[in-house]
């Protein structure tokens, strides 16, 4: 602020609003990299009004503070917004798998507002914070005593630190990390800085492999041999020029005057300079410093144009400028510069930057090359804004391919990430998938459900299509199970032809013929109905499975009940006249079997009619296979079907068991009990056994239930007749059954 009031007032006198300048006051100030600066002096310019107002033009990095024209009316922005810088920093942090950082910001207004656009951008795309640290700028310009925790930095997991700030700030941050030796960070800038200043503490340069966002510029044509050119004799009045040869060349300074250089070097040259000490490439302050002179010419320019066609000429010179008037011109000059590139100094116009990314490289220490090796452009096609060349990077010492900057290590295909309380989104565990649900990718936050017609391979990373498969013919099981149901059945048709061929016997007769035939015929069909469970289901099988096997159960079952009800009305009744015996000679109890068996056909009817079987597929029962089965419909309809079975089988059962030990030698009360002891065993472990189980073992279950309580009636009722009738048929006679009881008197006498 002091240069500046000196500068406003006059050489000598340093007074506020006063200036002994008469002529000679300038109309334009250029201001430097540092947004501190430059908004001092625009806010002291804005204090002066017309005829002293002076236009700022500063060169350092575009910031949204010094565009509000109620605060700053003559600050002008060269260098291009920065809007897109966020942007293109977290999309390198995505092309490198880059989700742990650390962030250096200064802490000012603008590097509040970076902040905030970094932690949302980062969250966008998953990147997380290991570690902030804000510096005041007041504390940090061209100094190494800048204060921050760099026992947190070192410590830190995160390999990759992105620094932002003006040229100032990055100075004073590069000087104190300058006295640490952490030589395997990763760093990203935003701006470049001289590296010639930069103190060297040791042999290794930590700053080895950083990356700096630049804005993109074209070269200045003339400007490379302009600088090969340069020397002091061609420029006596600059001072800085004699003071460069002065330090590079040997040169001396002649008498006091320190202007006058001799006993340089022989055809000294800025060219034969190495590239740390001198780097002959225009640098972004350089540029923009161009850029702001040429606008000011431009303005120039037009403004006298003007004066000459609308102003006479007053003793031979034009009218004096203004300040003022320079300002209308200046806020819509607009030119194309010698690179080819369009200036504006309307912010409202002014484009996002393109941006070239420059790796650093200074191993072994003083080689000092800024290579470029990518580009970011907001304006490029969706994904093609970052380019990179990942073979040219040099990485920080201690890394020869990318560097990771993760908190946790990937999770491959098979697992997901399983966060952490407490810790931030990036920090987590790896979980395999749950069963039958895979992750394909790396870091997946959930796994995905495999379809129903497909399941999970081992390593879970993929889906694998489900074999479909059903209880067939050709299976052990389906195989066993069918042969044991036809050799039950051709037992059972040949019991069937003894009763027929031996149906004159007692034996027979005794046991009511009739309800014989009939109970053997429907335990064929008992049989040969579990057939229906084997094979390929369709709709026609589905249908048959329930509803034939109910009926012909029932039948079954009814008939045992007619044949239970018949020996309990034989051996009760004594008297001969009694009604009942009427009853029985009747054959009144075989009208039980039609009547229990139209209730269950009526109650299948209502199963058909309501909620029918039906074709399914069982994805979940077995790995890797889809089992078509037949799905009941109506679950209800059918533990009613069973639910009337085992209430018949149950009073059948009662019955038999009433009159188990009455004497007659063709009684078969007994066998009644036994085979419907068995009957209500097997079907109150099959419902147990059939809901524990799922796919094919649930339709094996159900057969081997039919088969073995079929079975079960065959063997307790018919064994004992068959074992008479073919083995000993003197006892299925009269007379064979007074021998026996004669001889077992004598034996017993």
């Amino acid at each position: 602020m002091d240069i500046s009031f000196t500068w406003l007032s006059g050489l000598d006198k340093r007074i506020p609003n006063y200036t002994c300048r008469r002529e000679g006051n300038s109309i334009a100030v250029l201001t430097g990299t540092s947004w501190a600066t430059s908004a001092q002096i625009g806010t002291l310019l804005k204090l002066y009004k017309f005829p002293q107002m002076i236009l700022n033009l500063t060169f350092g990095p575009f910031d949204p503070i010094l565009s509000d024209k109620s605060q700053f009316p003559s600050v002008y922005q060269m260098a291009p917004k920065d809007t897109s810088l966020v942007l293109g920093m977290v999309y390198l942090m995505v092309h490198f798998h880059w989700n742990w950082v650390g962030l250096f910001i200064s802490e000012d207004q603008k590097g509040m507002e970076i902040l905030s656009d970094l932690q949302r951008e980062m969250d966008r795309n998953r990147v997380c914070v290991a570690f902030v640290e804000m510096i005041p700028v007041s504390r940090v310009s061209y100094s190494s005593d800048v204060l921050f925790n760099h026992h947190q930095i070192m410590k830190s997991s995160a390999n990759v630190i992105f620094i932002f700030g003006d040229t100032d700030y990055l100075q004073g941050v590069i000087c104190k990390l300058g006295q640490t030796l952490m030589t395997w960070k990763v760093w990203v800038m935003n701006s470049q800085w001289d590296f010639a200043i930069t103190p060297k503490y040791f042999m290794l340069d930590l700053f080895h492999g950083t990356l700096i966002f630049s804005h993109h510029y074209s070269e200045i044509s003339g400007f490379t041999n302009f600088i090969k050119t340069v020397s002091p004799s061609k420029y006596p009045e600059d001072i800085y020029l004699a003071r460069l040869w002065y330090s590079y060349f040997n040169c001396s300074f002649s008498g006091s005057n320190c202007e006058t250089l001799e006993n340089c070097l022989p055809n000294a040259s800025l060219e034969l300079l190495p590239r740390h000490l001198f780097d002959m490439a225009m640098t972004e302050e350089s540029y923009n410093i161009y850029n702001a002179v040429y606008a000011v010419a431009h303005s120039l320019h037009v403004m006298l144009l003007y004066q000459t066609e609308t102003q006479p000429m007053q003793n031979g010179k034009g009218g004096v400028l203004s300040p003022w008037q320079l300002h209308h011109v200046l806020k819509d000059i607009k030119f194309v510069n010698l690179a080819g590139d369009q200036v504006n100094l309307n912010d409202k116009k002014n484009v996002d930057a393109s941006y070239d990314i420059l790796n650093y490289w200074n191993f072994p220490q003083g080689l000092g090359l800024m290579v470029k090796v990518g580009t970011f452009s907001p304006h490029g096609p969706y994904g093609q804004q970052l380019t990179l060349s990942e073979d040219m990077i040099e990485w920080a010492t201690g890394f020869r391919k990318t560097p990771p900057s993760v908190c946790s290590d990937s999770c491959g295909p098979g697992f997901r990430k399983t966060l952490l309380e407490g810790k931030a989104a990036c920090c987590f565990d790896c979980s395999p998938c749950p069963e039958n649900e895979i992750s394909n990718v790396t870091d997946m936050d959930q796994c995905i459900k495999c379809r129903d017609h497909q399941y999970a391979n081992i390593e879970q990373n993929s889906c694998l299509q489900k074999t479909v498969t059903f209880l067939a013919y050709e299976d052990p099981l389906g195989m066993s199970l069918a042969c044991v149901a036809l050799c039950f059945s051709a037992l059972t048709a040949a019991v069937f032809g003894v009763f027929v061929k031996h149906r004159d016997t007692p034996i027979v007769k005794a046991n009511n013929q009739a309800l014989s035939y009939i109970l053997l015929i429907s335990l064929t069909f008992c049989f040969l109905c579990s057939l229906l469970f084997i094979g390929h289901p369709n709709t026609v099988t589905c249908i048959l499975q329930q509803t034939t096997f109910g009926v012909v159960f029932t039948l079954a079952i009814s008939t045992v009940l007619a044949k239970t009800i018949t020996v309990v009305l034989a051996f009760k009744v004594t008297v001969p006249d009694r009604r009942i015996r009427q009853f029985l000679i009747s054959g009144a109890p075989n009208f039980v079997v039609p009547l229990c068996t139209v209730i269950q056909v009526i109650l299948c009817g209502i199963w058909l009619g309501t909620s029918p079987p039906f074709i399914d597929m069982d994805s979940h029962s077995e790995h890797g296979h889809i089992i078509i089965v037949c799905n009941k419909g109506s679950v209800t309809a059918f533990y009613s079907v069973l639910g009337y079975l085992g209430s018949l089988a149950l009073g059948s059962f009662t019955l038999a068991f009433l009159v188990r030990n009455l004497p007659d030698m063709f009684n078969e009360a007994k066998f009644l009990t036994f085979s419907m002891l068995v009957f209500c065993s097997v079907w109150i472990t099959f419902l147990p056994v059939y809901h524990s189980t799922k796919g094919k073992a649930m339709v094996a279950v159900e057969i081997f239930s039919i088969l073995a309580s079929s079975a079960g009636l065959l063997g307790c009722i018919f064994a004992p007749k068959c074992y008479i009738i073919l083995l000993r048929p003197y006892r299925s006679s009269l007379h064979g059954f007074s021998y026996k009881t004669h001889s077992d008197n004598n034996r017993l006498a």
